[in-house]
């Protein structure tokens, strides 16, 4: 299953639009008002089905993830020099990243992918192609990838 992350232009707050290989719209993503980076997640027919919060008052980056209003996992930003790294404690999954934070690859416990992340360059706004083995995965991945940008963003706030 591929899918296309893309963050809509001329948006007050975090909005994102995810789309499937035939264009169509899978998935929207609408920023809320909160401290810190608040992120529903709503399918095709507008179902909240996910949130992606930063904890605030962290020394590095944290974000909870919950499926409906279920916590599912929580994502962090671990401290490093060069490629970043996050601990994920969902699904026992493992991120590996590129030094320059354009590529990951998501891993599960035995070194299998479940998806692969590409930052499409040249667009007037945050774009990522997501590769997913398994499509029940897809939320899962969705949510890591929307952890990860909303990391990057507050690094350049």
């Amino acid at each position: 299953m591929k899918l296309l992350f893309k963050q809509k232009l001329f948006s007050w707050f975090d909005s994102y639009d995810i789309y499937n290989e035939a264009g169509e719209t899978v998935y929207t993503v609408k920023g809320e008002l909160a401290w810190g980076h608040s992120l529903r997640i709503y399918d095709a027919n507008g179902n909240a089905i996910g949130t992606v919060k930063e904890k605030i008052f962290t020394w590095l980056p944290k974000f909870e993830m919950y499926l409906r209003d279920q916590y599912i996992g929580c994502i962090s930003k671990e401290f490093t020099f060069f490629k970043p790294k996050f601990s994920i404690d969902c699904n026992g999954w493992q991120v590996d990243g590129d030094w320059l934070e354009w590529d990951y690859t998501i891993l599960s416990p035995n070194g299998n992918c479940i998806a692969s992340v590409s930052k499409e360059l040249w667009n007037w706004t945050d774009t990522y192609a997501i590769d997913i083995v398994d499509p029940s995965d897809a939320i899962y991945v969705l949510m890591l990838v929307l952890a990860i940008d909303a990391e990057k963003c507050s690094r350049k706030d």
